[in-house]
């Protein structure tokens, strides 16, 4: 799907709004109002709009949550999706804490990347954010997927000043030592209760010096189904380096994806909570040409921006764990 010079070809997936970390920037202890499990898109619905949406030039699906390991039927609803050829590449966003257990059967199914959650190497620190003592579970999963032969690992930071902004460096190092792709991603404004502040952020420009004091960095090229991060790699280190600079420099003009929520709505932008409804049409059995019109609506409704930082960002009100993190 093109619109406006943009090839669509991206989507994220929700499963689920439900996770097992409570990190204080997406999902507090307190005051979260789950979707009740009836109106969580069921998997045969989530199929059928990956099926519909190849039809409209969707090559890529990412699966997130929420948690996506803590649905029950996980590993099998991951096995029909590698049945729908027309996609590219089908990859994972997970926290970890379950990855070592169900590493093996995700790689058997076909998923070879994966995307993990870190916003911490201190374990004490690593509680403070998340809510949970399961840094040694993480990292047991990380090196899990190592050893089976995942690659690339990226290992997704959100940078957080007064948080954990003095760990760039160590986060940074591992791309020296080992293959993976460090993702610093900016603090963002997603839901009514993250906590996002002017003083807490972070910006991809001051990441970007910080990581210099380490040594030359040089540009990768990305490829046309890679999302938004602008590729460094260290000269002769086996990792990367991936910025997200999603308010300091959005990158609207070249976005590449749909978002669909757990219960069914379909959002061309993280910032916008405009949604097309595609769960009453799947309920009440409408054609796939009816839902891949939705769909293209979607498209073509999709902003050409969303506000800048210096205006002040435009904050959604959905949680990011119904959208997709």
């Amino acid at each position: 799907m093109i619109t406006e010079k943009r090839t669509i070809n991206y989507l994220r997936i929700s499963i689920t709004d439900r996770c097992n970390l409570r990190c204080l920037y997406c999902m507090p202890e307190e005051g979260m109002d789950f979707v009740p499990h009836p109106e969580i898109l069921s998997y045969e619905e989530i199929l059928r709009v990956v099926r519909v949406s190849t039809q409209g030039g969707i090559r890529k699906v990412r699966l997130t949550g929420g948690e996506p390991l803590v649905r029950k039927g996980f590993i099998d609803f991951l096995g029909r999706l590698f049945e729908i050829h027309e996609l590219e590449e089908i990859t994972l966003t997970t926290n970890g804490v379950l990855l070592e257990e169900f590493a093996p059967d995700i790689k058997k199914c076909g998923i070879c990347r994966l995307n993990i959650s870190l916003d911490s190497l201190q374990a004490e620190r690593f509680h403070h954010i998340t809510g949970r003592d399961y840094f040694d579970r993480v990292w047991a999963g990380i090196r899990g997927a190592e050893t089976l032969g995942f690659s690339p690992i990226k290992i997704n930071v959100v940078a957080m000043r007064g948080i954990n902004d003095d760990e760039v460096l160590d986060f940074a190092r591992l791309t020296m030592e080992k293959p993976y792709h460090v993702r610093f991603i900016e603090f963002m404004p997603v839901g009514r209760s993250n906590g996002w502040r002017q003083e807490r952020f972070v910006s991809t420009e001051e990441l970007f010096r910080r990581l210099e004091t380490l040594g030359s960095l040089e540009q990768i090229r990305n490829n046309a189904l890679d999302g938004p991060a602008e590729r460094y790699r260290f000269k002769e280190a086996p990792g990367e380096i991936g910025l997200i600079g999603a308010l300091s420099h959005h990158f609207c003009d070249r976005c590449n994806r749909l978002r669909l929520t757990a219960d069914g709505q379909l959002r061309g932008c993280l910032f916008s909570d405009s949604e097309v409804d595609l769960k009453t049409s799947l309920r009440e059995g409408r054609s796939d040409a009816h839902l891949l019109d939705l769909i293209r609506l979607a498209v073509e409704n999709k902003p050409r921006e969303h506000g800048i930082l210096q205006s002040g960002p435009r904050k959604c009100v959905r949680p990011m764990s119904s959208i997709g993190g």
